[in-house]
């Protein structure tokens, strides 16, 4: 087993070792108005049925899009749309058609407004669950209503943001459900 030289670490980096999830591009739709924003900052909540919290500050243009809409769009794209993530990121919706920008193709979703990223292996139409940490801390608590999975790879190359302008590619798959005994904790 591993033995671990340690050190105090700064706190305002802990996220860098916390965040499990991979990057998604979260598309809304309002209005006659489409919107593409980078996000990390999120997590599931549930199973049965599906719930997925998320972190959006109330300054980002696609706030108002979902608080009032209710809907969304979480597409989980590959490492190869790297740099198109980024530049969704370091730009604002207000200043244009982030869609037409990136070169990104809106597929029409089935039970929302909100458009699928076609380029994207993953798709989950939600619905706003909850809304009542959305005003005091920014969280909304979504409900996964419809989801869409490429048949392959099984094994997407999916991208985690580690903070400072660095990111983690998902690795190989390592299984041992032999060991694995679900319980009740």
């Amino acid at each position: 087993m591993a033995r671990y030289s340690k050190q105090d670490f700064p706190l305002d980096n802990v996220r860098r070792h916390l965040e499990p999830g991979p990057i998604v591009l979260v598309s809304s739709a309002w209005k006659s108005e489409t919107n593409i924003m980078t996000m990390g900052w999120h997590m599931m909540l549930g199973f049965t049925p599906a719930r997925f919290a998320c972190y959006i500050w109330d300054a980002n243009h696609s706030f108002e899009m979902l608080r009032r809409s209710r809907e969304c769009v979480i597409n989980v794209p590959e490492v190869a749309l790297l740099e198109t993530v980024i530049g969704i990121g370091n730009c604002s919706g207000r200043d244009g058609d982030k869609f037409a920008r990136f070169g990104l193709r809106a597929d029409p979703a089935e039970k929302v407004k909100a458009p699928l990223i076609r380029e994207c292996y993953a798709n989950f139409e939600c619905r706003l669950a909850d809304s009542k940490l959305i005003r005091s801390e920014g969280v909304f608590i979504w409900e996964v209503v419809k989801a869409h999975v490429a048949r392959s790879p099984k094994a997407p190359k999916t991208v985690h943001y580690r903070g400072d302008g660095e990111f983690m590619v998902a690795g190989s798959t390592v299984k041992r459900r032999a060991l694995f005994k679900p319980q009740n904790l």
